[in-house]
């Protein structure tokens, strides 16, 4: 597994280290992991004034202060990780090392979000998000010890981006421990619908064992072919969750009850920077607070 983790001397990134240095089973994998730092360009008149070397060894110097602890705790972790830094804007850099390296995963710290749904991770996420495709784990929430089989929880909602997000999970199961627990999660309407009758008295549009029916159709129509996917690799077993009403709110909320990290499909980025993901993964990445990995389609 190639892994590409972004760097900036955060506490957020630090979370970053700190996740994949407690993954055993990656590291006992060989996996491949490269660490960035991208460092802010230096205005053009006093770059030129004090000269390229000097430039050159400012950039290295300010780089490796980020980069030698991230390389000391994976290093002691038993990983053997390649480090550089870039110049450049950070999410252009990052999203282009990912591309170019063609990494299994992206890995970086995400600050929360601010009040503007089109900012809600921060420029740097935000940009690389919008310009790679490339399956990218946030990490979110309070700093924690992470153990090495974690409670995995993956989203489905019926459509293909939910079955991508499964088969990621079953291509590497060495990022998720060697003994996850996998939790399928579906997110069921409440069809709490009404219509006026004749006489403008509104009624509910379905009876409470209409409602009933068409939840377990959508739950069984998420479900099935994921059950098929986990039967074909060997019978791995996976718990089953339902949960009623906005997906964004209910999955962010039992993430933070019951997992350790929420896996979620995506259809991948718009011409709109501001909808890259779409309605729900947007609402889920907006509220969840546990480390998200976003499988993009």
């Amino acid at each position: 597994m190639k892994i590409l983790i972004a760097v900036d001397g955060s506490d957020y990134s630090s979370k970053a280290i700190e996740f994949i240095a407690a993954r055993r089973a990656l590291i006992a994998s060989n996996a491949e992991i490269e660490v960035l730092n991208v460092r802010l360009p230096l205005p053009a008149s006093p770059a030129r004034a004090v000269g390229k070397e000097v430039v050159r060894s400012y950039y290295a110097e300010e780089a490796e202060k980020i980069l030698k602890p991230a390389r000391a705790r994976l290093q002691k972790a038993g990983l053997r990780p390649v480090v550089r830094y870039a110049v450049g804007r950070p999410g252009i850099e990052i999203s282009a090392t990912a591309d170019k390296n063609n990494v299994d995963l992206l890995v970086l710290g995400s600050h929360g979000h601010s009040a503007l749904a089109g900012m809600l991770l921060g420029s740097v996420t935000n940009e690389v998000l919008v310009r790679t495709k490339r399956a990218m784990l946030i990490m979110r929430g309070k700093a924690k010890k992470y153990a090495e089989s974690l409670k995995v929880g993956i989203a489905t909602d019926g459509s293909r981006y939910g079955r991508e997000a499964v088969k990621y999970v079953l291509q590497h199961p060495e990022l998720f421990g060697a003994n996850p627990k996998l939790t399928l999660i579906h997110v069921v309407q409440n069809y709490s619908l009404t219509v006026a009758s004749m006489d403008t008295i509104t009624v509910p549009a379905f009876s409470d064992s209409e409602v009933r029916e068409l939840q377990d159709k959508s739950f069984e129509a998420a479900m099935a072919p994921l059950r098929t996917l986990l039967k074909k690799k060997g019978g791995i077993n996976a718990s089953e969750v339902r949960l009623l009403g906005d997906p964004g709110e209910e999955l962010s909320t039992y993430a933070k009850k019951n997992l350790d990290l929420l896996v979620l499909g995506s259809h991948g980025y718009g011409a709109f920077k501001a909808v890259f993901m779409g309605s729900v993964a947007t609402r889920v990445t907006a509220r969840c607070t546990v480390p998200l990995l976003l499988v993009r389609d």
